[in-house]
Order: C-alpha cells, then structure tokens, then sequence
C-alpha cells in the first residue's frame, strides 16, 4: 500500500487558481462526499495557502489520477490548466511533506501556529465522513504530534507572526504610525481576530468590524475595543478608512470596483490600502486600477514572510531533526504495516506444516510422557521461529517501491495458495 499526496500551493500556483481549489470548513463535508466518487478513502487540508488531497492506495498513478479528476470537478476547470500547477510525492516524500506542513515550516509565514489545528480539524472531518482507514489515521495522528514536539521542543513559534500579523505590519509601512489611522476589518473568523488584536497591539485606535454575520462582528468587536457596523454601510465607511484587511473568504467579492469608487469619490486626496488576505479573494483584482486606491494579497506578504524565514533559520535546523526523527519512525512503521499481512501469513504456514509433521512423527514413536511431548514441541517451534526470523527481518527493513520483497515473498512460499485454502 502507497500514500499518495495531490496539491497546489502558494509556491506552485497563482491565486487565482487557488481561490477556486480554496475549500472552506462549510464546503469540507461536501467536498468529501464528492472525494467518495473518486477514491474509497481520502483526508483533505485545504488553508490559505494550500488545498492538498491525501489518500492510500495500491496504484499510486491511479490514485493521483483520481484526485486530479476530483480537484477538476470541483473547480471546473480543464485538467491541463490545472496539472501545470499541481505537486505529487507519494511514500516517503508525501509523509515527509505533510509532517513539514503540521510542523509550520511549509508555511509562508514560518513556525504559524494555525495550521497544526488546520490539519487536526481535517482529520477530524474526514473520520466523521468515513474517509479514513487505519494507514491515513496513522499517518496524520503522526504528523499532528511532530507539529506540536516542534512547537514544544524549538523556538520556532516563540513570538509567532501570522498571516494576519503580517497583513497589520505590512498596512504600518505603506501609511506609517497605525494610531492615527483609521482601519477597518472585514471578517470576524480566527483571521479577524488576529487582525484586531494585533492592529490593537501596534497601536491602532480607531478599528471598525464588518462581516457576513452581525453577531460574530459585534461580539470581535465589543471583546477587542473595536465598533462594528454593517456591510450594508460598507462604502460610507469606507470614505473615511486609512486601511482595509479583509479576510472573510466569501464565496462572492465583498469589495468591488463600484464600492471603491463611490468611496474615493468623497475621499480623492486621501489614499486607501486595502489588504485581501482572503481565500477566495474578498476584493475584486481590478479594484487596483482605481487612482490612489493600493492593493494588495496574500501573496504580495512574501516579502515580510522572507524577513522571518530568516529569523528563525536557527530553529528551523532543530526543528528539522525532530521532523527527521518522527518521519523515520513512522516511515518505519509503515513498511511493517505492509508487509504485516505476508509475515502473518508466512508464519500461518509454516505452523502448519510444523503441526502436521510433528503429528506424523508421534504415531511414529512409542507413547511419550507429557515432558517429552514438551520438549519436542519446543523444538520444533524454534527451527521454524529461527528459519523464518532473517526473512522477516529482512522484509521489514528494505520494504523498496522497486522491487517489492513482500510480493516476492508470497510467490516463492506460494503464499496466495495458502489464502486461498
């Protein structure tokens, strides 16, 4: 059995290809069902800056085929558009690859905290939908724990930035000081909240809540020392903003041209940034053309994200040996998972043969007393423990995707004959 990983991310595909694989936590169940067409069992992360399918299988082409089918209904859109941003590892490099993303190091702002909860949640999903089987469930459970031994073990997430924190620092050095500043948030999720909070902690004053749901802004609002108002209101406050993060991730744009331009209309000297962090993108892209309007994405955080790379290369290098060390150990287990099935078998087997001859040999002989028949069925429990045991060794330590010794296995003791009897 193979793992299998399909996926796009901010270092292999546009945003605009992104926003239409992004699957939000009210599409996950959804989306799953629609996984279920094409694959029996299958997880799927899908964050700010990545949708990634993870599923086991016996044909790893097949499999990866299948999540490229998925992913081109789902976003529909022809498969050579999307095949030419599109990643796959299997095995070994799939493990590796998700417990790099649980550990915060995949991450355009490095050490985040967000993601580990990101794929525990998708974990969680999928069990409920039935779409995890053992190896998967494994394999994740593994992951979600290296995540949190980085965490623990390294400084990697000492002082952690986030996407949202990166969007305050980068709206302070287009206008300059925030307490002078008028910004408003559109978007009450985990995101806005981030913003909030860390436009509060840089200083800002006057900070206005807007999102889809009155309650949820009024609630981020009334807890963080901001106002909130309505998106009906959108453009009159719009008219006197300094700075706008959104980060509701609708399924429609929040912001468009008309909205702008009514705004710039009582406001022409005074510039506007707007800074979409969203995925699918809240603001209409040709929103920028608009004169002294200044947007910006989420992948125009880059720049900033690079900056903290580098402050924390140091922990970065500890943090890969724990990585290393959790992935051997679960690369490990994984080769003994699949030759678990060809080891029971091969023992199966080769009892009873041992129980047959030894069933021969005593009517053979004279009667026995109870030790003897003891010691000779002791002795011939270890020839064959000691026959077998270099075999299984064998098979558990070079488990190779080339040559397949647990197929090998089964052929030369005709294993499959002995299933079938």
């Amino acid at each position: 059995m193979h793992i299998s990983l399909l996926g796009v991310n901010y270092q292999t595909t546009p945003i605009a290809i992104r926003e239409r694989a992004a699957i939000s936590a009210e599409k996950l169940e959804y989306s799953l069902h629609l996984l279920r067409s094409y694959l029996p069992q299958g997880i799927i992360l899908s964050t700010c800056n990545r949708t990634e399918v993870y599923t086991t299988n016996r044909d790893t082409r097949r499999a990866q085929e299948a999540c490229l089918d998925f992913l081109k209904a789902y976003t529909d859109m022809p498969r050579a558009n999307l095949r030419q941003h599109l990643y796959l590892s299997s095995d070994r490099e799939a493990i590796e690859h998700l417990v790099r993303v649980a550990s915060g190091l995949d991450s355009m702002v490095v050490g985040e905290f967000e993601v580990l909860g990101q794929v525990r949640h998708a974990l969680e999903v999928a069990e409920k939908a039935g779409m995890v089987n053992l190896p998967l469930r494994h394999v994740f459970q593994s992951a979600i724990r290296a995540g949190r031994r980085v965490r623990q073990e390294t400084g990697i997430s000492k002082s952690a930035v986030s996407t949202s924190s990166v969007a305050v620092d980068l709206a302070a050095s287009v206008v300059g000081d925030l307490r002078h500043s008028k910004i408003i948030v559109i978007g009450a999720g985990e995101a806005g909240r981030l913003v909030v909070k860390v436009a509060r902690e840089r200083g800002a004053s006057h900070i206005a809540v807007a999102s889809r749901t009155k309650e949820r802004s009024s609630a981020l609002a009334a807890a963080l020392g901001g106002t909130a108002f309505s998106l009906a209101n959108l453009v009159e406050e719009l008219g006197t903003a300094n700075i706008v993060v959104t980060c509701a991730g609708a399924p429609e744009r929040i912001l468009g041209v008309p909205h702008v331009e009514e705004a710039m209309k009582r406001r022409p000297e005074l510039p506007l940034v707007l800074i979409d962090i969203a995925v699918p993108r809240d603001v209409e892209p040709a929103v920028k053309q608009i004169s002294n309007v200044y947007l910006y994405n989420i992948d125009d955080l880059t720049e900033i994200s690079s900056t903290n790379l580098k402050q924390r290369q140091g922990e970065i290098e500890k943090a890969t040996q724990i990585m290393a060390a959790e992935v051997g150990k679960l690369v490990s287990w994984w080769q003994a998972l699949e030759v678990r099935p060809v080891v029971g078998t091969l023992m199966s087997q080769a009892e009873k043969i041992r129980v047959a001859q030894l069933k021969r040999t005593l009517k053979r002989l004279r009667p026995l007393s109870e030790e003897e028949l003891a010691s000779l069925e002791a002795m011939t429990k270890s020839i064959v423990t000691k026959i077998l045991r270099s075999p299984i060794q064998y098979l558990k330590a070079n488990k190779d995707d080339d040559r397949d010794y647990a197929e090998m296995v089964s052929k030369l003791f005709q294993l499959d004959e002995e299933k079938g009897e």
